[in-house]
């Protein structure tokens, strides 16, 4: 009896000691998942950011440094009224300058709205869409909290804010006038008269998209702005942006 009393004994102990070991292991281990789910969330929102905008900056400054300071007395036609095929390594297009996102922002534009282009150089022209100035519908993309987040402040826009779009032609000065919620579903807002199939432009659109909300993308953010003017390089920039704009072309 006091031998079956001891087995019994030390087989409790073992399995006592058993579910020990597996709670600290398990325990280990979530602690370990945590420290990657941690170190990947510092890597999205932080690290792709800070490497986003050096090449943001360098982008800007390549560009704005390349074009020349003449430029026609009057608004030129775009070459091509619809973005063209993107480039095998794209550059900027342009440069998006939007004073409600800070006195200094900045960005570069290029052609293509695919991950290798958002994750890395900025905002993307959607193909297919107008060029600047052109009638119809220019419509670009962006991140909002990682790769540069270099829409991250879409939803402050209000109306009445200017949007500037520098390109090797002058300043195309656009209004901003609402936006929405959509789907992802939704690209009718790409149309050239956004949110109406079948009409024709008789206005300059420029329609910025975003995920929403902030942290998710079950939705998308849609910014609508109409042209108001536009500028040559000789005029020098609109005293709104006057200053990051002779930022842009320093070294």
């Amino acid at each position: 009896m006091l031998e079956l009393e001891q087995g019994s004994g030390r087989t409790a102990r073992s399995r006592r000691g058993l579910l020990q070991r597996t709670i600290h292991v398990a325990g280990e281990l979530l602690l370990t998942a945590g420290v990657i789910v941690l170190l990947f969330v510092a890597w999205q929102l932080w690290w792709t950011n800070v490497a986003s905008d050096a090449r943001q900056r360098e982008a800007v400054h390549d560009f704005a440094r390349g074009i020349g300071t003449a430029a026609p007395a009057a608004p030129p036609l775009p070459s091509s009224a619809v973005a063209p095929e993107p480039a095998v390594a794209p550059s900027a297009i342009g440069i998006l300058y939007v004073p409600r996102f800070g006195a200094g922002y900045t960005r570069p534009m290029v052609q293509g709205t695919t991950p290798a282009v958002l994750d890395t150089l900025g905002i993307g022209h959607y193909q297919g869409t107008a060029m600047p100035g052109a009638a119809g519908n220019f419509a670009v993309a962006g991140h909002r909290q990682s790769h540069g987040a270099v829409v991250d402040h879409i939803d402050a826009l209000v109306p009445g804010d200017r949007i500037y779009v520098q390109t090797r032609e002058g300043y195309y000065v656009y209004v901003f006038r609402n936006s929405q919620t959509v789907l992802p579903s939704r690209t009718d807002v790409l149309l050239p008269v956004p949110m109406l199939p079948g009409a024709a432009p008789t206005q300059s659109y420029l329609t910025m998209t975003s995920c929403n909300p902030r942290f998710g993308s079950e939705e998308r953010f849609v910014a609508y702005a109409l042209l108001e003017r536009w500028q040559s390089l000789s005029a020098g920039p609109p005293a709104e942006i006057s200053r990051a704009a002779r930022a842009a072309g320093e070294s």
